[in-house]
C-alpha cells in the first residue's frame, strides 16, 4: 500500500474516533459528583459562568439535565403529519441549553461571538450564565431560584412576565423539579467538596 493511502486511511480512522460518541450523555446523572468527574470540562465550564454570571453550579447543572440530560447535541422531536410524514422539529432548540436560533444569536452578538457552539460545554453555560443574569436583573429573580429561573428560561422573560406558565401546570411541575434537583446537586457537590 503506497504511504499516502496509508497516511489518508489513518487519518480517516482518527477522525472517525474523534467524532463519536460526543453527544452521549455522561453516566449516572442522579449523581452531580458523577458527572463531573467522568467529564471534568463540565465542573471548568460550571464554575467559570459562576464567576463570570454569579449563576450557582447547580442551578446550571439542573437546568441542563431537565433540557438536555447533558447531551451535547440534543434536539427536539420531529413533527409528524398524519402521524408519518416528518414535516420537521418541535423548535429550533439545540445543544446542551437547548438554545433557540434566535436567542442563541442574540447571545452570539451581546456576548459570546459568532464562533461559539451550542454543542460546547463552555459555551453553553456561559449562555445560561448570560441569560439568567439578565432574568436576575430584569425580572428580580434570584440566581439561586432554581425553580423561576427555569420558568423564565422555558417561557422567555416576556412569557414569565405575563404569568404565561400559570397555564401550564407540567412546566410548574418541571420547574419544581429543576429547584429540586438544583438543591440534591448542590449538597452533593458540597459532599464530594467539588464546590
Amino acid at each position: 500500500m503506497s504511504r499516502p493511502i496509508r497516511a489518508l486511511l489513518l487519518l480517516m480512522l482518527l477522525a472517525s474516533c474523534a467524532g463519536g460518541g460526543s453527544g452521549k450523555a455522561p453516566r449516572g446523572l442522579d449523581n452531580a459528583c458523577s458527572i463531573v468527574d467522568q467529564r471534568s470540562g463540565y465542573l471548568r465550564a460550571f464554575k467559570a459562568a459562576e464567576r463570570k454570571w454569579g449563576v450557582p453550579v447547580a442551578v446550571q447543572m439542573a437546568t441542563i439535565y431537565q433540557e438536555s440530560k447533558f447531551i451535547s447535541d440534543a434536539r427536539t422531536p420531529f413533527r409528524y403529519r398524519l402521524g408519518v410524514i416528518p414535516v420537521g422539529r418541535q423548535s429550533s432548540a439545540f445543544g446542551y441549553s437547548q438554545a433557540l436560533d434566535a436567542t442563541w444569536k442574540e447571545y452570539q452578538q451581546q456576548e459570546g461571538g459568532f464562533r461559539s457552539r451550542r454543542d460546547n460545554i463552555r459555551h453553553a453555560t456561559d449562555f445560561m450564565g448570560w441569560y439568567m443574569a439578565q432574568s436576575n436583573e430584569e425580572l428580580g429573580i434570584p440566581l439561586t431560584d432554581a425553580t423561576n429561573q427555569y420558568l423564565a428560561y422555558h417561557d422567555g422573560r416576556t412569557g414569565y412576565r405575563r404569568g404565561s406558565y400559570r397555564g401550564k401546570p407540567w412546566l410548574i411541575r418541571i420547574a419544581r423539579e429543576v429547584g429540586d434537583r438544583s438543591v440534591m446537586y448542590h449538597m452533593q457537590l458540597e459532599s464530594c467538596r467539588k464546590i
